[in-house]
């Protein structure tokens, strides 16, 4: 096993064995649902930058993979919508994290009459190795772990991602990225990339890791400030900002002409007619927004009419549209 994988591994088994408010990630609200209450406890091992439960992901009764499982938060959240023996999947590859979350789950039990601990089927395995047969699952989650990895090991990762999905099945993620280049010492701190502080991948990079494995749909859902790295306490000369970012990769079919990637851009028609269309699936009502894809959005603007808007990227995109 790669160093840095070993130390990961050594700062999650003392994380589960003491749980640290705000190990690596910042503290995000927690969701606020009927009848659904989340035990200290687990709010206390929340590490995670972001959230990757989405209820419109959620429909159909569909089976869930979580990769990571933490103290059991997230486990808990996609259980409220499961509510079905084994609907969730949870893999770890620290034998105490696993242990933990059992215990917390037993807690949960005690606090929300509805939930059941044969909800959640936990599971001993690697992220490039998944205990978990092909094509079988609807939605895969995980949450600041994906960023840890080096280039070999996320490629394996997305990829077992990509296998163990349905068709039309999504990976949900939430990972810190930055624009910035670190400088060698701060990327390569094995304790720093183990805590999701170094190593980020600017959003281009993240995008193009996903498409590469074949990922034909991208929903960029959230950009959100994350953290701060200064030279009064890291390896770095100057100020590096970290933002978190919220994804959906959807195993979609590889249009020919390359992926549809949301990044929160809207199209405006306010012509003469009551509406526009181009021909090609998009039409545009006078004066009513439809969210776009990055590639819709450009072949739009390259039509040269005075009377299409297109917006700038908002990074926020919560469904409809092209596509």
């Amino acid at each position: 096993m790669s160093s840095y994988l070993e130390t990961t591994k050594n700062v999650y088994r003392d994380a589960a064995l003491t749980p640290e408010v705000g190990l690596c990630c910042t503290t995000n609200p927690i969701w606020e649902l009927p009848g659904l209450k989340i035990p200290k406890i687990m709010q206390e091992m929340n590490y995670g930058c972001g959230s990757t439960v989405h209820a419109r992901d959620l429909t159909n009764n569909p089976r869930i993979l979580y990769v990571g499982v933490g103290g059991g938060m997230e486990l808990l959240q996609f259980a409220y919508f499961s509510r079905q023996k084994n609907g969730v999947v949870g893999i770890d590859v620290v034998d105490e994290m696993l242990e933990a979350s059992r215990k917390n789950f037993k807690v949960a039990e005690e606090q929300n009459p509805w939930f059941k601990s044969e909800f959640v089927d936990l599971k001993k395995g690697d992220a490039t190795d998944l205990p978990v047969e092909d094509n079988s699952i609807d939605v895969a989650a995980q949450n600041c772990l994906f960023n840890i990895f080096k280039t070999e090991e996320l490629t394996k990762a997305l990829k077992e991602m990509y296998r163990v999905l349905k068709p039309h099945g999504r990976l949900v993620m939430s990972d810190p990225t930055c624009e910035q280049e670190m400088n060698e010492e701060l990327r390569n701190d094995e304790r720093l990339r183990a805590l999701c502080l170094s190593g980020s991948l600017s959003i281009a990079d993240y995008v193009k890791a996903l498409t590469d494995v074949g990922f034909g749909t991208i929903e960029i859902r959230a950009r959100k400030p994350y953290r701060i790295l200064d030279p009064k306490n890291y390896p770095t000369e100057e100020l590096v900002y970290i933002e978190s970012i919220e994804v959906a990769a959807i195993k979609d079919p590889m249009p020919e002409d390359g992926p549809c990637i949301f990044t929160g851009k809207a199209a405006i028609y306010y012509g003469e007619d009551d509406h526009f269309d181009d021909k090609k699936g998009h039409v545009l009502l006078k004066n009513q927004p439809l969210a776009v894809c990055d590639k819709t959005a450009g072949a739009l603007a390259a039509l040269g009419r005075d009377d299409i808007f297109i917006s700038e990227s908002t990074f926020h995109y919560d469904g409809g549209g092209c596509c």
